[in-house]
């Protein structure tokens, strides 16, 4: 795959960030509010495993320092010595109860890294997200927009990829949604493990979300 993208950044250093992740014991989980920020909330006692499956795709996660409204994430994506690098930021949450249900919804950002390169997890997330085209040409930004809906909390991952509340875990699973609710994709997060996953949602828009995030890996 090729994408001509139109900055000049320099070429990304090979740099194994999972030893970085290995240096931090806990991290913060995001946990429901009411128009406040996300709140840090104790692990689940419990053995998770990860198990990679089609469809998702696996990346290593290193809090950051809160804020007051927002809670913020470095990623990393190393393959064969090539490592995509940004950040994420998921801002305050508000809740409503809709259909009987209580629904938890924010906004946040992608941010781009100097010394990453775009192109490992790109072409990780095309064959995942089902990718028909990817872009020709790319107008890199240094920060992307998300909406994201909070799916549910302290979950189970099983090895088919599915998630459970019981017994449960340490996953967030989420749907975050790109250029303006057309892309969307799951985002799923384990502080715990240091892991998040993208995985695919149905409905054909892998083609928008790869898309949009080439912008800022």
């Amino acid at each position: 795959m090729r994408l001509r993208l139109q900055d000049k950044r320099p070429l990304p250093t090979r740099r194994n960030w999972l030893s970085l992740f290995l240096l931090s014991a806990i991290s913060t989980t995001l946990t429901a509010c009411n128009k406040t920020p996300a709140t840090t909330s104790a692990p689940v006692e419990t053995v998770e495993t990860y198990t990679p499956i089609e469809g998702a795709v696996e990346f290593d996660v290193l809090p950051l320092q809160d804020t007051e409204d927002s809670v913020g994430w470095m990623a990393a994506y190393t393959d064969e010595g090539r490592t995509t690098r940004f950040r994420i930021e998921f801002g305050s949450r508000t809740s409503s109860e809709e259909k009987g249900l209580q629904v938890s919804e924010g906004q946040g950002n992608f941010f781009a890294e100097k010394d990453s390169d775009p192109l490992p997890l790109l072409e990780s997330l095309q064959r995942a997200l089902q990718v028909k085209h990817l872009p020709a040409r790319v107008q890199k930004v240094d920060v992307l927009p998300f909406d994201y809906v909070v799916l549910g909390e302290n979950q189970a991952r099983s090895a088919d990829g599915s998630f459970r509340s019981k017994p449960g875990g340490n996953w967030t699973t989420m749907k975050v949604t790109l250029a303006k609710g057309k892309g969307e994709v799951f985002l799923n997060l384990n502080p715990a493990m240091h892991k998040a996953e993208f995985s695919v949602k149905d409905g054909g828009s892998g083609d928008i979300v790869v898309g949009e995030m080439a912008k800022v890996f």
